[in-house]
Parts: C-alpha cells; structure tokens; sequence
C-alpha cells in the first residue's frame, strides 16, 4: 500500500531493447505521496530485504543495530549479531565492542543497559555482550554483521 516499506520491484512496460517481465532489486523503500509530476517517486533505499531477521514474529534488520550503537558514545561502531536456535524458538546475541579510550566502562552494567534498550526500541529481546576493543573479527571489504549459527535442515 501507499506510503508503506516494500520491495523495489521493476517491470518492464514496453519490450524495447531488454524484455523484463520483473526485476527483483532487494532493496527496501516506499511510494512517496503522488505530486503535479508524471512518474512516480519513492524514498531513499532504506535496506534490503535479504538482510531482515525476523525474530519471533518482529522484522528487524543490522542497520537498526547500528544506528542505536552509534548514538552510544561509550561504544565503538564494530559489531555482530548470531542468530542460533533456543530449543524451538531462535534466539538473537549482539556482541560490541567498548571504545578503547573508555577503560572505566562495567562490561556487565553496560550489557544490562544495552539489553534494555534493545528491548525498548526494538521490539526483541537479545543477550548482549560487551566485549573489548579489538576483540571481533574484522573482515576484508564487506563487514559480516550476521552469523546465522541456525543448523540447516
């Protein structure tokens, strides 16, 4: 519907030079409310539907993760999220990492906290690890935020 977040999906109207019957993008945006214009506008790509997590019935996706540690000034920007199995249901952990220039930081104060705010605007309930500076893996190019520890079926 009008104005709510859906996949970018393009067709193609005319079989001019490539015929399109869909084209699926991933990408996460919304129609925009129509103008004096002829086309269409949507929003700003806001993520992309491969990398959602839906965790007991909530769509969440990493960048949520992100934008609620970056405006923590206790914590550095490096993070990952493991989703593995809890008997039946899944279950979610966030590990982060503290600034190095903070050593007066609590580890667990900071956990119990930052598990509260997930919790609050997030919708979800994750165990939360704070861990050192440099302890998470880095990765070349691309950074791996999500490890699915699910076993496959």
């Amino acid at each position: 519907a009008e104005g709510e977040f859906g996949e970018l999906v393009f067709t193609s109207l005319t079989k001019e030079a490539l015929p399109i019957v869909r084209y699926r993008t991933r990408d996460l945006t919304r129609l925009l409310p129509p103008t004096a214009r002829s086309m269409r506008r949507f929003e700003k790509v806001t993520g992309r539907s491969d990398d959602m997590i839906i965790l007991r019935g909530v769509n969440i996706f990493p960048s949520q993760f992100e934008s609620l540690l970056l405006s923590d000034a206790r914590l550095s920007p490096h993070y990952q999220l493991e989703l593995d199995k809890d008997g039946a249901l899944d279950a979610l952990s966030l590990k982060v990492e503290s600034r190095p220039d903070d050593a007066a930081i609590d580890p667990a104060s900071l956990s119990a906290e930052l598990q509260e705010t997930v919790k609050q605007r997030l919708g979800v309930s994750v165990s939360v690890s704070v861990q050192k500076p440099g302890t998470l893996q880095r990765s070349e190019g691309k950074a791996v935020r999500l490890l699915d520890l699910r076993p496959k079926a």
